[in-house]
């Protein structure tokens, strides 16, 4: 019956092999080559991948990988050249108008942190809202975005700083610690992940274990997966005191029995992915 399901596995694998991409490929032949030689070992690496068998679900994915009913909004706006000091003078005016409009309302956008890119798309910034309440949060919300003449004059004011912008509405991983504010002047970092279609629940089950990894020096901001706007897409926010602790940071991961594992795993569910550095602007509430 082993021999049977090694055999099934390995069949398994080698058509993945056939599909995928050149470094989903490289990935894939190293587990399959491990396969042939190492059938007799008890914990082998196929022990490990049964451990991570996915089986079908009824339950929706965003269930089952986010267990809040909160939301996040996260805007990404890009400048044109020469409007930065502009534009994030009009943001902090928003911001407190935001604060100001809803201070007697049941439903409180609050803004979580805002960067602009140091390292990676320039003459751009990123804002993390959050929405207490869910979707119903958000429809009240945008009611107020709308009606309100004085956040309508802020928003129209700032539109020709701008030459695009975009915003996706986020789930926060259940297995990642909370957002939490940071203070020490850090600098943070955006690693963006576009997940093939149908990924998404083993990304999950392989981070789950990832995230213990990254824990020693609290550098694990926030892990999100979108839900509205570009899907299967994926975020990570890590917060380093500078770029050489972001170095050591990472390659203290490296060291650590496992981490490698979960890379392999990892890496050919990826269709796209890149890293952005980020500095927190003055009126971020974490920095």
């Amino acid at each position: 019956r082993q021999a049977r399901s090694i055999m099934a596995t390995k069949t398994m694998l080698l058509r993945k092999v056939a599909l995928s991409s050149p470094t989903a490929q490289h990935f894939l032949l190293v587990r399959y080559l491990s396969a042939t030689g190492c059938m007799a070992q008890r914990d082998s690496w196929l022990n490990k991948l049964l451990v991570r068998k996915i089986e079908p679900t009824k339950e929706s994915h965003s269930r089952m990988l986010s267990d809040k009913e909160t939301i996040f909004e996260l805007q990404t706006h890009n400048l044109k050249p020469g409007n930065g000091s502009a534009y994030l003078k009009n943001y902090e005016e928003y911001v407190k108008g935001v604060a100001d409009k809803f201070a007697d309302q049941s439903v409180h956008p609050e803004l979580q942190g805002s960067w602009t890119v140091a390292v990676g798309d320039q003459d751009q910034c990123v804002h993390l809202w959050k929405y207490a309440g869910g979707y119903g949060a958000i429809d009240a919300a945008n009611k107020l975005y709308a009606s309100d003449p004085d956040l309508s004059k802020l928003i129209q004011d700032r539109n020709p700083y701008l030459r695009q912008r975009s915003n996706q509405f986020l789930l926060p991983f259940s297995f990642w610690p909370p957002v939490s504010p940071r203070e020490g002047g850090n600098i943070y970092e955006i690693r963006s992940y576009f997940l093939k279609p149908g990924t998404m629940i083993e990304w999950g089950n392989n981070w789950s274990r990832a995230i213990h990894f990254r824990q020693a020096n609290n550098e694990a901001f926030g892990g999100f997966f979108s839900q509205v706007g570009r899907l299967y897409n994926v975020h990570h926010i890590w917060c380093y005191k500078s770029m050489a602790d972001r170095k050591e940071n990472r390659e203290s991961a490296w060291r650590k029995p496992g981490w490698d594992e979960v890379v392999a795993y990892t890496v050919p569910l990826i269709e796209e992915y890149y890293s952005r550095i980020l500095l927190p602007n003055s009126f971020s509430p974490t920095n």
